[in-house]
């Protein structure tokens, strides 16, 4: 699965939270994401590896494990998400959409865990973060040796 594929998946699955998201255009939701995790309206330029640093830096590696691992997703809270993202991220993502930010956080509780989780199935991750070196680089940063 592609980075695009990942961010439809994901538009998909916030519009479908119940975060009062589902009149929302597809595109629209994958444009804000697109932001949201760093990169451009496209989906390029989104760094998987910044994310798990970012997860990794709010004291939350347990949940990107259990995103990346094989079993059951762990949930992630809104409070976690602000930590992950910082509150005037998820403003401006919930101002993207011409939402309320609550609702905005809500939907990303779904989609987020779960566009980690397809992006490390069957291996795709080490292709989206850039490869064996991508991942390599990924992992020593997560333990401090960078």
């Amino acid at each position: 699965m592609d980075i695009a594929q990942l961010l439809q998946m994901g538009a998909r699955l916030f519009s479908q939270s119940g975060a009062n998201a589902g009149n929302l255009a597809q595109d629209d939701i994958v444009s804000a994401l697109a932001g949201l995790l760093g990169g451009n309206a496209d989906g390029s330029g989104i760094d998987l590896g910044a994310i798990l640093e970012s997860l990794n830096g709010a004291g939350l590696m347990d949940l990107a494990q259990s995103w990346l691992g094989d079993g059951e997703n762990a949930p992630i809270s809104t409070d976690q998400l602000g930590q992950v993202f910082g509150q005037d991220k998820l403003s401006g993502f919930a101002n993207q959409l011409g939402m309320d930010q609550a609702d905005a956080e809500n939907g990303l509780t779904q989609a987020i865990p779960a566009m980690l989780d397809s992006a490390s199935s069957g291996g795709n991750l080490l292709e989206l973060a850039g490869g064996a070196e991508g991942i390599l680089g990924m992992v020593s940063k997560l333990f401090g040796k960078s």
